[in-house]
């Protein structure tokens, strides 16, 4: 039964509430400024955190040694390779020619 008296106590502070109460004026309160104030300084550590990796982060990127090699060999073969034609800009030419 003691939900019986709690509700008798509640229904007592009702009125005296009400009348202090403005429903035209809504504010989030202390909790909406909690959670808010939270998220404002969950933002900024991830922020922080970011630019620290991002700082780490090389964006040069560095040689490939097996393209290099590719690139050695197919300028020697290039140059071996007889100069096309000033006729045949293109390089086409009849295998019959």
């Amino acid at each position: 039964m003691p939900d019986v008296n709690v509700t008798l106590a509640m229904t007592q502070f009702v009125p005296l509430a009400a009348d202090k109460f403005d429903k035209n004026k809504v504010t989030p309160g202390v909790l909406g400024f909690l959670v808010f104030a939270a998220l404002a300084v969950g933002v900024w550590l991830l922020m922080k955190s970011m630019n620290r990796h991002m700082g780490r982060v090389n964006f040069e990127e560095a040689p490939d040694p097996a393209a290099g090699q590719k690139a050695t060999a197919s300028a020697s073969a290039s140059a071996s390779a007889p100069a096309p034609s000033s006729a045949d800009p293109a390089g086409d030419r009849p295998k019959d020619a």
